[in-house]
């Protein structure tokens, strides 16, 4: 992969930015894209991010781009260079598996890792989006109800901005987590319970001065987030994958890289999209299996959600459900569950294969993935394209209890 030097001009934002408006996709109302909102308040839906999608963004424009986030920019909400707040996220590799290819019979499986991302994961991604266009709004102060990475890119970027973060978390969050935040000057507080614990007291604190970015409540993580589905196309040569598995918790990763897929479809840099989407949840917290298995197009609160080493998993009801949902059915893809101990014999089996060490999460696709094939839901002439959403070494106290 390439190296990149961050200067203003790495991530310049090109004049032909084609950001257009933030619309509701469930009733169709069009919000001011200049100002400042959070989600749709008459259907209580997410925000979404529209473009005037045109071929005058050419794939053949990123010749001389820098391998970061920003070599995107023109499909980004950002349209002033002095705002972006980065530090050097994105391009991740996108690594074969030859081994396990060999092993489960696969024509071609791969794994693009996030671990290599500022603070760890894949978050470092939708923050640096939704800081750098809070600051172009104004904003001053933001807060966000986390289970770790999400925590953990906040308190960095809005340490790079000159921001105040504010943060709440469960108390079981591992310290590494808790750490990060706190060393880059966030307001941390510990909550009993769950991650939807931890967004109920931050909400009755919250006397309006804060912008909250909890996910898919602000339009704009899942603009970061929907990068990793343009570099996936970029790496596989604009020929997209057969199935994409994606550990699932708030699911803006997955619902970020669907779009990603029809934009560059609508701007013609692909000719289809194959790809089945695969939701990978832990077996105590598992809200999209039980909707998908209904048939349903909404997701009901999980309740008593059972503790995890997958923190990220552990999310009793996505805010952004019915664009999960979506994303699955539209994709004629699925979703399952795995266990706990599935995961630690998962991480093993990847670790002494492959020599990588997945995270929690990324270790539950790779179970996911061995339960379809087994099914023969994927089939062995099939591109399967997993997802490790973060570095392992924070969750090293979950592995060792």
């Amino acid at each position: 992969m390439k190296t990149t030097t961050l200067t203003p001009s790495a991530i310049s934002i090109k004049s032909e930015n084609l950001y257009s408006q933030l619309q509701c996709d469930h009733c169709g109302g069009i919000h001011d894209k200049n100002k400042i909102h959070t989600f749709c308040l008459k259907d209580n839906q997410p925000l979404i991010a529209k473009y005037h999608l045109s071929e005058s963004f050419s794939k053949e424009s990123l010749k001389n781009k820098p391998y970061n986030m920003w070599r995107y920019s023109e499909v980004f909400p950002i349209e002033k260079e002095e705002n972006i707040v980065s530090l050097g996220e994105g391009f991740t590799p996108l690594l074969s598996l030859s081994n396990l290819e060999s092993s489960y019979n696969q024509s071609r499986l791969l794994l693009k890792d996030e671990s290599g991302n500022p603070t760890g994961s894949f978050k470092a991604r939708g923050i640096s989006m939704a800081v750098s266009k809070a600051k172009e709004l104004g904003v001053t102060e933001m807060c966000i109800p986390t289970a770790g990475n999400a925590g953990s890119a906040l308190a960095a970027y809005c340490a790079k901005a000159g921001m105040t973060a504010h943060i709440f978390m469960p108390e079981a969050t591992p310290k590494t987590f808790q750490l990060d935040c706190e060393i880059m000057g966030a307001n941390v507080t510990k909550v009993k319970g769950n991650i939807a614990d931890a967004a109920a007291l931050m909400k009755s604190k919250n006397d309006g001065s804060w912008f909250d970015i909890s996910t898919l409540k602000e339009p704009f993580r899942l603009e970061g987030k929907k990068t990793m589905g343009y570099e996936i196309a970029e790496q596989l040569n604009w020929k997209l994958p057969d199935v994409v598995l994606y550990p699932t918790g708030g699911g803006t990763g997955l619902i970020g890289i669907w779009k990603a897929f029809h934009e560059m479809k609508a701007l013609g840099w692909i000719d289809s999209i194959p790809t089945r989407m695969v939701a990978v949840q832990g077996d105590g917290c598992d809200p999209i299996i039980q909707s998908f298995k209904k048939g349903e197009n909404s997701i009901p609160k999980y309740e008593n959600p059972a503790p995890t080493i997958a923190n990220g998993l552990r999310v009793p009801r996505p805010f952004g459900d019915r664009h999960v949902m979506k994303s699955i059915y539209e994709s004629n893809g699925t979703a399952i569950a795995v266990s706990d101990e599935e995961i630690k014999d998962g991480l093993s089996e990847f670790a002494k294969s492959e020599g990588l060490f997945l995270s929690p999460e990324g270790a539950a696709v790779w179970v996911g993935y061995k339960k379809l094939r087994a099914s023969n839901w994927i089939k062995e002439h099939e591109s399967v394209v997993m997802l490790n959403t973060g570095s392992v070494y924070k969750y090293a106290e979950n592995l060792y209890s």
